[in-house]
């Protein structure tokens, strides 16, 4: 399997995602924002967390227009998976490929730790190694995760099965972590080929740091 992950001035995660892809056996090629192609034998495009442009205007607002992402969109289009990761689920809700909008978190202040996160819907490339209602413990990184998106289009993300991960308690009770509408965490596209979670699961692949469980999300993939 190949793996292209994409890099921005500001992304500081795409080491990390190499890492987790590279346990996993997979081929990965890191792809600069100026370039305007992805490599043609592309099984899974990454978008890198991090603080793209500083976050200037809105988080992932101005990679959004960078070069690449007219070929990641065109991949997408055309069926291609496409994961965003942190401040990849920002520059692809910035870029029209999934539903919604990014805040404040609304405390204002910073997030980093780790968050149990439940799963609501296994029924996608992404998270079909887990089943539904598992908890998963995955770092948080992020000032700007408390997702919104209008009533209607919520309503229809339910019914399209969507809404793929919510913040959850240690016992699997839902959970206001940022102010996210419904505590979602993570949600994929109407065609369930491009997935966004603010938290890292690329940052929960090794048992040295004693985080093991992002493993079986980005396992999903190779299957």
């Amino acid at each position: 399997m190949n793996v292209t992950i994409l890099q921005f001035p500001g992304t500081n995660c795409e080491a990390d995602t190499e890492f987790a892809f590279n346990k996993l056996g997979t081929k990965n090629t890191i792809v600069w924002h100026t370039e305007k192609e992805i490599p043609t034998n592309t099984d899974l495009i990454v978008i890198a967390g991090g603080f793209s442009y500083g976050d200037y205007l809105r988080s992932g607002a101005i990679a959004a227009k960078s070069p690449i992402m007219q070929a990641v969109i065109s991949y997408a289009n055309n069926g291609g998976k496409v994961l965003g990761i942190c401040n990849g689920f920002q520059i692809l809700l910035e870029s029209g490929l999934l539903p919604g909008a990014m805040k404040r978190n609304e405390n204002l202040h910073f997030i980093s730790r780790f968050q149990n996160l439940k799963v609501v819907d296994n029924d996608n490339a992404f998270l079909n190694r887990l089943q539904n209602d598992d908890l998963v413990d995955i770092p948080l990184a992020h000032a700007e995760g408390n997702y919104f998106v209008e009533a209607d289009t919520l309503t229809q993300m339910y019914a399209n099965k969507q809404v793929l991960l919510k913040y959850a308690s240690a016992n699997g009770q839902e959970m206001n972590v940022n102010g996210s509408l419904d505590n979602i965490a993570g949600i994929c596209n109407k065609n369930k080929n491009v997935f966004g979670l603010m938290p890292h699961p690329e940052r929960a692949v090794d048992s040295t740091t004693n985080a093991t469980d992002g493993v079986k999300m980005l396992e999903g993939f190779l299957s």
